[in-house]
């Protein structure tokens, strides 16, 4: 997966699109990602115990990677991910300005 945690990505489609938000979590055996603050659902929990409420609670669910686009740090443009290879090393390179990520 080309993505990594801390990046900064745009939302492409669904209920969130359009909007701007960093990878929390990458989950590469499913191809998924958790991004802070976006695909927000509630819950409602039962009361487990005597005497504890129930309660509703916030779950973000993560999202599939196809869903996002990323951000290039430098251009600040919405672009691909593409590689470049060095000796030892393989880069992350924005495709639109050719910069290193």
């Amino acid at each position: 997966m080309k993505l990594k945690k801390g990046d900064l990505v745009k939302i492409v489609s669904g209920k969130d699109k359009g909007r701007e938000a960093k990878i929390e979590k990458v989950l590469s055996k499913i191809e998924k990602v958790l991004v802070v603050g976006v695909n927000q659902y509630k819950r409602h929990l039962k009361s487990r115990a005597q005497g504890q409420p129930s309660e509703i609670v916030t779950i973000t669910k993560p999202l599939a990677s196809t869903n996002v686009a990323l951000i290039c740090p430098h251009c600040k443009l919405q672009t691909r991910i593409g590689f470049s290879l060095s000796k030892n090393d393989k880069i992350r390179v924005c495709r639109k300005c050719d910069k290193k990520i």
